[in-house]
């Protein structure tokens, strides 16, 4: 897969696309990222990229001629051209899954008070939002929507269903873990993740997720594939039924609290 992230600001984006998994899926040739400085697609002697608006109002918004170069010369048979913007659709773990089975992308990062709106209408395929609050420009945006795809590419995570086992792609929020040591301060690990038995950690791992979605994340349910069996258990949450918490510790630590989970 190839993504090209056109931007003012190259600098924002390059370093995080250096780093960790990014950077490795990277140099391993797994996925070809590319940083597009999109002032190189301007005209004249100053490459201007933005404008005044019409109509009047603060602040300069990002011209369409520039932004139309730099794609018709990136575009290849088969690209999706995406204009990150908070007015498009919200980016979600589906939606990743979708624009992992691209063969190239193109993300457009907006700047200043936003983009001419012929670029949404005319030369993106469509809009994305990653939430409904305001950022200085659309790079943190395009990285987000990178690392979410890019991790959902074949050998990209290592082990085979490593992607699989994350967080949304069940529909689920994932299970609490937990590492070395066994105790900390006073907080032990649960027993079943200690006894060996695979299957009882598979219930108590499914059984978590329910109960952390129920009580954090709702809405996620109405979407999740549930057997019979998990149906009841969430019955059995609004029953007040709750799971066995995951980790328990009296402590006064000074802090007018007597328990921590």
């Amino acid at each position: 897969m190839r993504i090209d992230i056109v931007t003012l600001f190259p600098s924002m984006v390059e370093p995080a696309l250096g780093a960790s998994m990014l950077g490795r899926a990277r140099a391993r040739g797994l996925v070809d990222i590319r940083v597009v400085n999109l002032r190189d697609y301007a005209t004249g002697k100053h490459r201007v990229t933005d404008d005044y608006q019409f109509g009047g109002g603060g602040g300069m918004v990002l011209k369409p001629e520039p932004i139309a170069t730099a794609v018709e010369a990136l575009r290849g048979e088969g690209t999706r051209v995406i204009l990150m913007d908070p007015r498009g659709r919200t980016f979600t773990q589906a939606v990743a899954g979708e624009l992992a089975k691209e063969a190239h992308l193109i993300l457009v990062a907006g700047r200043y008070e936003g983009v001419d709106e012929r670029v949404g209408e005319i030369i993106a395929d469509e809009r994305l939002s990653i939430g409904d609050y305001v950022l200085t420009g659309g790079e943190l945006p395009a990285l987000v929507v990178t690392d979410a795809v890019t991790r959902l590419l074949p050998g990209v995570l290592g082990g085979p269903g490593a992607a699989e086992r994350e967080s949304f792609t069940a529909g689920l929020l994932e299970p609490p873990q937990y590492t070395r040591p066994e105790e900390f301060r006073g907080a032990r690990v649960p027993e079943v993740l200690l006894s060996g038995d695979h299957a009882r950690v598979a219930r108590w791992r499914r059984e978590q997720a329910l109960w952390l979605t129920w009580r954090r994340r709702p809405e996620l349910l109405a979407e999740a594939s549930l057997t019979d069996e998990e149906r009841r258990l969430i019955e059995g949450f609004e029953r007040g039924e709750a799971p066995a918490a995951p980790a328990r510790t009296e402590r006064n630590d000074g802090h007018g609290r007597d328990s921590h989970r």
